[in-house]
C-alpha cells in the first residue's frame, strides 16, 4: 500500500506538473483561485482519512475486546466443567485445551491453508464440546447443568464475534474515495506549484502513503506490523498448562 500510493501520487503530481507548465500554464490572477481549491481538497482528503483512522482503530479494538472476552470465556468454561460427572468434566476440559491451542493459531497463523483446517478442526471441536454437554443437559436437567450449557454457548458464540470482527474491513469504497481525493490533489498541487521539480512537491505524497500504511496496516489483521497479539489466550494456555 505504502509503495503503490506513493508512486501513484508522485506520478500524479509530476502530470499536473507538466500540464501546468506546457499546456495550460497558470496566469497570475487564477493563482489565489487555486490556492482556494487545493486547500479546499485538502482538508476534505484530511477529514477522510481521519475518518477512516478511526474506523481502522475502532475495528482493532473490537478485535482486541473479542480475544479478551473468548479468553474469560473459555477459562469460565474450563472451571465450569466440574459441575458435569467426571468422565465428562475430564473430557470437556481436554477439548478445550485442545480448543484452546486453535484459537491461539487463528490469531498468529498467516497462512491461508493453515487457516482454512484450523477453521474446520475448531468447528469439529465445538461440534464434540457441544454434544458432550447437550447429552448431561438432557439426562439431568437441572440448573447447575445450566450452567454449564449457558458457558458451553458463550463460548460458541465468542468465537462467532471475533471472526466477525475480523471480517470487519474498511469499505472498498472508502478507500477508493480515499485514493480519487489524493490523486486530485496531487495533481492541483503540481499544477498549482511555481517550482515544478524539487522534494517540496513530493511532500504531500509522501505523507499521505504514510497516513494510507498506517490505515492499511491497522486495518489487517493477519498482515502488517500491528496487529492483535493474543495475550490473555497465550495467558490463560499457561495457566492451564501449569494446572
Amino acid at each position: 500500500m505504502f509503495l503503490f500510493s506513493l508512486v501513484v501520487l508522485w506520478l500524479s503530481v509530476q502530470i499536473g506538473a507538466k500540464f501546468g507548465s506546457k499546456l495550460h500554464p497558470i496566469r497570475e490572477e487564477e493563482r489565489d483561485d487555486i490556492g482556494l481549491v487545493i486547500n479546499a481538497s485538502l482538508t476534505l482528503l484530511a477529514l477522510i482519512i481521519g475518518f477512516s483512522f478511526s474506523m481502522a482503530v475502532g475495528r482493532y479494538d473490537q478485535r482486541k475486546n473479542y480475544e479478551e472476552e473468548e479468553a474469560n470465556a473459555i477459562g469460565t468454561e474450563y472451571v465450569r466443567a466440574d459441575l458435569l460427572p467426571a468422565a465428562d468434566a475430564a473430557k470437556i476440559k481436554e477439548l478445550l485445551t485442545e480448543y484452546l491451542q486453535h484459537r491461539l493459531v487463528f490469531f498468529t497463523t498467516r497462512d491461508p491453508q493453515e487457516l482454512e483446517r484450523i477453521n474446520d478442526e475448531t468447528t469439529n471441536l465445538q461440534n464434540q464440546m457441544w454434544s458432550v454437554v447437550q447429552r448431561d443437559a438432557a439426562a439431568q436437567p437441572t440448573p447447575i447443568i445450566g450452567l454449564v450449557v449457558s458457558g458451553m454457548n458463550d463460548v460458541l458464540n465468542r468465537q462467532g464475534y471475533t471472526q466477525a470482527a475480523w471480517w470487519n474491513r474498511i469499505p472498498v469504497g472508502a478507500w477508493s474515495l480515499m485514493v480519487t481525493l489524493a490523486v486530485c490533489c496531487s495533481l492541483l498541487i503540481g499544477y498549482g506549484a511555481r517550482r515544478k521539480k524539487g522534494l517540496l512537491v513530493t511532500v504531500l505524497p509522501f505523507l499521505v502513503s504514510i497516513a494510507f500504511f498506517l490505515i492499511a496496516d491497522i486495518d489487517s489483521p493477519r498482515r502488517g506490523v500491528i496487529r492483535v497479539r493474543p495475550q490473555n489466550l497465550i495467558s490463560l494456555s499457561e495457566t492451564l498448562h501449569k494446572q
